[in-house]
C-alpha cells in the first residue's frame, strides 16, 4: 500500500450508499432536479403498484380456486362419508329386525351405503396430504370398513337361520362402527372444516391486499402533490400526462377494489350461508341417525332399556339444541316437526317392549308409519344439506370470477400509469435543455 493511499483520510472515501444520498440531496436544490426525484418516486411507486396488483389478484385466484377445486370437494367427500357410515350401521340394524330374509329395499340400501362412503374415501384420499391426521384417519376408515361389512354379513347370516349368535355379531359390527367408523370419518370431516376454513384465509389475502391498499394511496397522493408542484413552478393549471396517469390510477383502484370487494363478499356468503349451515345439517342427519340406530339395536339386543336408551336420550338432546341452532340460519320447520313425531312414536316402541309385547314394539319401530316420519326427518335434513351445498359451490365459484383479469389488468395499469408520469414529467424537463 503506497504512503499517499495511506495518508488519505477515510472521510474521503464515501461508500456507495453515501455518494448516492448526497447526489440525490443536489437534486433537491435545482428545479430540473427536483422534477427528476418527482419521476423516479412515481416510476417506482407504479412500477411497485403493478407488481403487488398482479400478486395480490394471483394469490386470492389460487386461494378461490384451491377452494373450489380440492376444499370444497373434500369437504363433501367427507361428509358424504361420515354420513354414509352413520346410515349403513342404521339401516343394518333395522334390516336385522325385521328377521329371516331382509327386506329387499333395506339390504339395496345398506349396500349403496357402503359402495358411496368407500368411493367417497378414495376421492378424498387423493385431496388429502400423505401425512397428519387426515391421512391417519383415512388409512384406519379403509382398513376397518372391510372389517364392517364382514361382521354385518356374518350377523345377516346368523339372522337368516335363526340363531341368536347373529345379534352379537351386529352388536359388535355396530360397536365398531361408533368406536372407530364413525369418529374417524368424524374426525375427518372436522379436518375437510379446517381445510375450507384456512381455504377461507388464503384466498383473501390479506397481507397483499393492505400492502395493495398503501401503494394505490402513496401512488395517488404523489400524483396529485406532483400536479400541484408543476402547476405552481410552471404556472400551467393542468399537465394533461400527468392527469390521465391519475385517471388511470383510480381505474385500477376501483376495478381492484371492485373485484376483491367482491371476492370477499362471495366468500363471507360462502361460509355463512355455506359451508357453517353444511356442518350443522350434517351433524344433525348423523344425531338423527344414531337415535334410529339406538332404537333398532335396543330391540336386537332383547335385553329391554340399558346403555342404548340413554345414549338415545342424550343424542335427542343434542339434536335438539342442534336444530334450534339451525332454525336460525336455515328452513328446518318440518325436520323439528318430524322429530317430535319420532320421538312421540319411539316412546310408543319402548312402552311397548317395556311392556313385554316384544313383537308389537318391532313391528312400530319398522312399520311404515314409523319408518314415514324418520325418513321425513333426514330427507328433510338431507335436502337442506344439499341446498346448502349448492350454496358454497356457487359463492365460491363467484368469487372467482375477475381474478384471473385483475391478474393482467393492474400490471397493465400500472405500467400505463409509469408511462404517462414519465410524458408529463420529461415535457417539462425539456424546458430546461
Amino acid at each position: 500500500m503506497s504512503t499517499a493511499q495511506l495518508d488519505r483520510p477515510e472521510s474521503t472515501v464515501l461508500p456507495a450508499t453515501s455518494r448516492v444520498l448526497r447526489r440525490v440531496g443536489q437534486l433537491r436544490h435545482t428545479s430540473p432536479g427536483r422534477l427528476r426525484l418527482i419521476l423516479a418516486a412515481l416510476v417506482v411507486l407504479g412500477l411497485l403498484t403493478g407488481l403487488v396488483a398482479g400478486l395480490t389478484a394471483a394469490s386470492a385466484r389460487a386461494g378461490t380456486d384451491d377452494l373450489e377445486g380440492r376444499a370444497q370437494p373434500l369437504l363433501v367427500e367427507a361428509e358424504t362419508v361420515y354420513s354414509a357410515l352413520a346410515d349403513a350401521d342404521t339401516t343394518a340394524a333395522q334390516a336385522f329386525l325385521a328377521g329371516g330374509l331382509e327386506p329387499a329395499e333395506l339390504t339395496r340400501r345398506y349396500e349403496a351405503d357402503l359402495v358411496r362412503a368407500t368411493t367417497a374415501l378414495t376421492s378424498a384420499a387423493r385431496r388429502t396430504p400423505a401425512n397428519g391426521a387426515a391421512a391417519a384417519a383415512i388409512r384406519t376408515l379403509s382398513a376397518d370398513i372391510p372389517r364392517y361389512a364382514a361382521l354385518v354379513a356374518s350377523a345377516r347370516a346368523n339372522n337368516r337361520q335363526g340363531l341368536p349368535v347373529g345379534a352379537a355379531y351386529l352388536s359388535t359390527a355396530s360397536q365398531l362402527s361408533r368406536d372407530s367408523l364413525q369418529p374417524h370419518a368424524q374426525l375427518l370431516f372436522r379436518s375437510a372444516q379446517a381445510e375450507v376454513d384456512d381455504g377461507y384465509s388464503r384466498a383473501r389475502s390479506t397481507a397483499w391486499t393492505a400492502l395493495l391498499v398503501v401503494l394505490l394511496l402513496a401512488l395517488l397522493v404523489t400524483l396529485v402533490l406532483a400536479q400541484r408542484h408543476l402547476s405552481r413552478t410552471t404556472r400551467r393549471t393542468f399537465n394533461v400526462p400527468l392527469v390521465a396517469a391519475t385517471g388511470g390510477t383510480l381505474l385500477l383502484t376501483l376495478a381492484t377494489a371492485t373485484v376483491l370487494v367482491g371476492q370477499r363478499a362471495h366468500l363471507s356468503s360462502a361460509g355463512e350461508q355455506g359451508s357453517r349451515p353444511v356442518a350443522m345439517l350434517a351433524e344433525a342427519r348423523i344425531l338423527a341417525l344414531r337415535e334410529r340406530g339406538d332404537e333398532a339395536l335396543t330391540l336386537a339386543a332383547r335385553a329391554g332399556e340399558g346403555s342404548l336408551e340413554t345414549d338415545f336420550d342424550e343424542t335427542d338432546r343434542k339434536l335438539g339444541a342442534l336444530l334450534d341452532d339451525l332454525a336460525r340460519e336455515v328452513d328446518v320447520e318440518a325436520a323439528v316437526r318430524e322429530r317430535g313425531d319420532y320421538v312421540i312414536a319411539h316412546d310408543k316402541v319402548r312402552a311397548l317392549d317395556n311392556g313385554g309385547n316384544y313383537e308389537g314394539a318391532v313391528k312400530l319401530a319398522i312399520g311404515a308409519t314409523t319408518t314415514r316420519t324418520f325418513a321425513g326427518l333426514t330427507d328433510g335434513l338431507g335436502r337442506a344439506l344439499d341446498g346448502r351445498k349448492d350454496v358454497f359451490t356457487h359463492e365460491i365459484a363467484a368469487a372467482g370470477q375477475g381474478l384471473g383479469l385483475l391478474t393482467v389488468l393492474g400490471p397493465l395499469l400500472a405500467l400505463a400509469v409509469c408511462a404517462l408520469a414519465a410524458a408529463g414529467i420529461r415535457a417539462r424537463l425539456e424546458e430546461y435543455r
